[in-house]
């Protein structure tokens, strides 16, 4: 199950408004998507989303300004559609449109390279496995400024967002949308 939710920092205090992310296809249309719930253009918007126990996500986006993500286990969202919004190639240090299978001919070798008669197949799916790293990617002091530090955040517990909505003073909002 996935919450996701969005923290705007207003002259008032914290707002929290819940998302639909079901027409969000990538992270600029997420930006556009936190932008737009906040009155003002310079207002800090933070959306929050979590699976569970798995994993959780933050991108904070400071008037027009490119987002800044942390997830918390890359490997973990990327087995979720919400948290592939998240994982850009950026964000886990490829090249954009860096596509391992542009090298493989149809047979799954790479060109030139020999077939292995005795490969079972393994050694092909542990590197695609090892293509998203297992642990926190992104950002870890994306909150620095507001008083929740990296250390912090990478020692959350299973309630991670509602811990760091405690840290910013905004749980009572972000309550009233979960």
């Amino acid at each position: 199950m996935y919450f996701a939710a969005l923290l705007a920092r207003t002259e008032d205090g914290w707002e929290a408004s819940d998302t639909e992310l079901d027409d969000v296809e990538t992270l600029s249309d997420l930006a556009d998507l936190a932008r737009e719930s906040s009155g003002e253009d310079d207002d800090t918007v933070l959306v929050f989303i979590e699976q569970e126990d798995s994993w959780f996500g933050i991108v904070r986006v400071d008037g027009e300004e490119d987002p800044r993500v942390y997830v918390s286990d890359a490997a973990a969202a990327n087995r979720s559609s919400y948290g592939e919004l998240l994982l850009t190639d950026e964000l886990l240090g490829r090249d954009p449109g860096d596509d391992d299978l542009d090298a493989l001919d149809l047979d799954g070798t790479e060109d030139g390279e020999e077939e292995d008669a005795e490969d079972d197949g393994t050694e092909g799916a542990a590197a695609s496995a090892d293509a998203v790293p297992h642990g926190p990617v992104g950002d870890p002091r994306i909150l620095d400024d507001l008083g929740f530090g990296e250390k912090e955040l990478r020692a959350l517990s299973s309630d991670a967002l509602g811990e760091i909505a405690e840290a910013l003073g905004a749980s009572e909002v972000l309550e009233t949308v979960r």
